[in-house]
């Protein structure tokens, strides 16, 4: 039986959040992946709190690129998110791609959040 995309995509998303686990030390950086879009937040999985948000919905992510489905605008995303985090004082996170495979916008937004100085 072979499954369709949006099936293999749920499958990895079970599978990444069964391992993964934020913290208030090493908080879940969950990333989603939209047709035109791309949203990162952190989550402190034990008070099930949201820590800091970035999008490429935001006004001045928005200005910057024409559109949010480019691997620029995902690096600038991981920019944005780490540098509010660290501004809070967190270097750590655990990074949570939600089913997504590991390669362009989602590595590209991976890549500049440890360019930033996030450490996963």
């Amino acid at each position: 039986m072979k499954l369709t995309r949006r099936e293999s995509k749920q499958r990895r998303h079970r599978r990444v959040r069964g391992k993964v686990q934020g913290s208030a030390e090493r908080p879940r950086l969950a990333v989603f992946r939209s047709n035109e879009h791309i949203y990162a937040q952190v989550i402190d999985d034990t008070q099930h709190h949201t820590l800091v948000a970035a999008s490429t919905v935001e006004p001045e992510l928005k200005s910057n690129s024409a559109t949010g489905a480019t691997c620029d605008a995902s690096a600038q995303v991981g920019k944005l998110i780490a540098v509010r985090l660290l501004e809070k004082g967190i270097t750590q996170v655990v990074f949570d791609r939600g089913g997504n495979l590991y390669h362009g916008r989602v590595k590209a937004l991976a890549d500049a959040a440890r360019e930033a100085g996030l450490d996963f």
